[in-house]
């Protein structure tokens, strides 16, 4: 076992964690009898006797005694053998310690690096194995490096772990020696090399697990987390549901004045988190995600993926949210998709009618009506509130195009 190393690498194999004895034992046995088969072209006759905790293995070669040898590599002659011991007989067992400098120096050094091998393969399985049983956990760890397209991380054994630029929030800036958290999003085996673990913290499950970290009643299981939406580093909307009258949800994840969600809130790049109580309500859930905002009515369009909200013009604005962030977590929340529409008055002071801007389609391209509704502008009236210069920026429009839409309008009440 001295040769070429070969007995650092079964020491390196014996201090190995986390890998049972009998293992260890298989593993260790099935190496040594792959290269006595490629040395002596078999190994069922041979017995390996392996002590891991010396870190040693001897081996024995067990040959039928023979008058005439046909087979050398299971046969020994009884000429052979009595001339060191007298006492065999023909059809007895003789048995041989064998030197590993019989293996040759190749053959050591195959013996190695299969072991070394070994070695590799097991600790590959064990991190997978560990870190797979993790996956939806949270994950605290320091920066060792970081890259335009991703940043390493290093658990306390010295195992590499990801966090990818699409799994970071958006305008994170890491440094080396930053302690970081977030949750083990999955473990991939890639070409056989080591396990590729990629951290999370834009999913919704971080959000999920920070909350399970602050607010006791979620981890006791007095309060359920029901939905998670997010859009990373603007906002999140979390519906929470209490099992217990007595404890108020909203309430319990709050803190007193915002203890408890102040962290998350810091944790997550200042991003805005709205806690509201859950429903199997649609149109109770509905007035909820889209909370301050007030709703005059709701068409859930039955048979469609479409819900129209109606709101009074000052509504509107609130619905939507800055960039259409409230109303796309909104629908994300409910799953479907939610059209926020102004509330058309029956007559304004003047006892002037307003027109939808549907009923301008002969004259207005469809894609331009799309975009003033995108952004709350459902009638006439509503578009020619605001001003020129506020509609060509909020709905992306040209100039040009937006002055075209305003003459088209103006036009209809001058008549």
């Amino acid at each position: 076992m001295e040769k070429t190393g070969l007995k650092d690498a079964f020491s390196e194999f014996k201090d190995l964690k986390n890998i049972d004895r009998a293992t260890m034992m298989g593993v260790l046995e099935d190496v040594f009898r792959t290269q006595l088969a490629k040395t002596y072209g078999s190994a069922d006759n041979f017995d390996i006797i392996i002590n891991i905790d010396k870190g040693d293995c001897e081996i024995y070669w067990n040959r039928e005694v023979v008058d005439k040898v046909e087979d050398p590599n299971t046969q020994i002659a009884l000429s052979e053998v009595n001339k060191e011991d007298d006492e065999y007989e023909i059809g007895e067992t003789y048995a041989t310690k064998v030197d590993m400098k019989s293996f040759g120096r190749r053959g050591i050094l195959n013996l190695r690096q299969n072991l070394q091998g070994r070695i590799m393969d097991i600790e590959k399985a064990n991190l997978y194995n560990k870190y797979s049983a993790r996956i939806g956990e949270i994950f605290t760890g320091e920066i060792y490096q970081t890259w335009a397209k991703e940043v390493l991380i290093l658990d306390e054994d010295g195992n590499e772990l990801r966090l990818p630029k699409a799994e970071q929030i958006p305008g994170e800036h890491f440094k080396k020696n930053d302690t970081v958290r977030a949750i083990i999003k999955s473990v991939e085996m890639k070409n056989n090399t080591t396990p590729y673990i990629v951290l999370s913290r834009t999913s919704n499950e971080f959000l999920e697990k920070l909350f399970e970290q602050e607010v006791p009643e979620i981890y006791d299981g007095l309060i359920t987390i029901k939905k998670v939406v997010r859009i990373p580093g603007e906002r999140a909307k979390v519906a929470v549901e209490s099992y217990d009258e007595r404890i108020d949800p909203i309430g319990a994840c709050i803190g007193v004045k915002g203890s408890r969600i102040i962290g998350i809130v810091r944790e997550l790049r200042n991003e805005n988190i709205d806690v509201l109580q859950w429903t199997s309500n649609t149109q109770l859930l509905i007035q909820r995600a889209l909370n301050p905002a007030k709703i005059s009515s709701i068409d859930l369009g039955d048979g469609t993926d479409k819900i129209k909200v109606y709101m009074l013009p000052d509504e509107v604005k609130k619905g939507i949210g800055k960039g259409g962030c409230n109303i796309k977590l909104a629908s994300m929340l409910v799953g479907r998709e939610i059209e926020v529409w102004r509330e058309l008055p029956k007559q304004d002071e003047e006892g002037e009618e307003d027109v939808l801007l549907s009923e301008f389609s002969n004259e207005i391209d469809q894609w331009i009506i799309d975009k003033l509704q995108s952004i709350g502008c459902d009638t006439a009236k509503s578009v020619l509130a605001l001003s020129e210069s506020d509609i060509a920026k909020r709905a992306d429009l040209e100039d040009e195009t937006v002055a075209e839409v305003f003459r088209i309008l103006r036009a209809e009440f001058e008549d």
